[in-house]
C-alpha cells in the first residue's frame, strides 16, 4: 500500500495546488468553456496513462480538480506524480492556479449519542458512513457531515455549525473579510488549525486549514 504523505509534505510538493481535507486541489480559469473542455480532456488522458484519475468539476470556464488515494484516505506520491503531470499541461496552456477560490464546507453536528443520530442523517442524506463519526456524499459533491461528541447537553448554543476549509494562505484574508462583514471572533485558541467565528446572532462557523493540526488527526 502506498504511504500517506504528511500535510506539510503534500503541500510542499505541489506549490500550485492546495491541501484541503486529505486531498490536494487545483482550480484554474480558462478563456472559455471550449478551452476548459480541452483542459479536462488532457487531464483525463493523464489519469488514463497513470491509471489514477482526479475528481473533475467543470463549470463553464472554471475547472476544479481534486486528487487523493482512496486506500489511505490521503495524498501519496502517486497523487504527486499525476498532479505534476497536470501542472505541465497548465503551464503549456498558459493557465493560472486560483487557490483563493478554494473552499470545502463540512457540517458538524454535536451529539450526546452519535450512534443514535447518525443513522437518520445517513438515510436522509443518502450518504455513506466512512467512520462512526463521518458521513460522506458517495459522489463527493455535497458537504461531508461529521459528529462531535458532547459530554453534556448544551442548550445555550447551536448544535450544528459549518466547517469552512480553505487554502492555508487564503485563511488570513478570509478571516479579515468575515470579521469586516459583521462576524465575531469566538476563539483563536486552535489557530491556524481553525478559528471559531460567529455571526451577529451567534451562529458559528469554523474557518479551518491543514496547519497546526495533530499529525494523526483528519483534515
Amino acid at each position: 500500500m502506498a504511504e500517506k504523505l504528511t500535510r506539510q509534505a503534500a503541500s510542499d510538493a505541489l506549490p500550485n495546488w492546495r491541501f484541503l481535507l486529505q486531498r490536494v486541489h487545483l482550480t484554474v480559469r480558462t478563456r472559455d468553456a471550449g478551452a476548459a473542455a480541452e483542459f479536462v480532456v488532457r487531464v483525463a488522458e493523464i489519469g488514463r496513462r497513470h491509471d489514477h484519475h482526479p475528481d473533475i468539476d467543470l463549470r463553464e470556464e472554471v475547472v476544479h480538480l481534486a486528487l487523493s488515494t482512496t486506500e489511505v484516505d490521503g495524498v501519496t506520491e502517486r497523487d504527486v506524480t499525476v498532479a505534476r503531470a497536470i501542472d505541465e499541461v497548465v503551464d503549456e496552456l498558459g493557465l493560472v492556479s486560483e487557490p483563493g477560490r478554494l473552499t470545502v464546507a463540512e457540517i458538524a453536528i454535536d451529539a450526546l449519542d452519535i450512534d443514535a443520530v447518525r443513522p437518520f442523517w445517513e438515510a436522509v442524506l443518502g450518504y455513506d458512513a466512512v467512520a462512526r463519526d463521518d458521513l460522506r456524499d458517495p459522489l463527493r459533491m455535497a458537504p461531508a457531515v461529521w459528529f462531535q461528541q458532547m459530554d453534556e447537553p448544551r442548550p445555550q448554543r447551536n448544535r450544528i455549525h459549518i466547517d469552512v476549509t480553505v487554502a492555508h494562505d487564503e485563511a488570513p484574508g478570509r478571516l479579515e473579510r468575515a470579521l469586516a462583514a459583521g462576524g465575531r471572533l469566538v476563539s483563536a485558541e486552535r489557530a491556524p488549525a481553525f478559528w471559531v467565528l460567529a455571526d451577529a446572532e451567534g451562529n458559528e462557523a469554523c474557518l479551518c486549514t491543514w496547519q497546526g493540526r495533530d499529525p494523526a488527526a483528519a483534515g
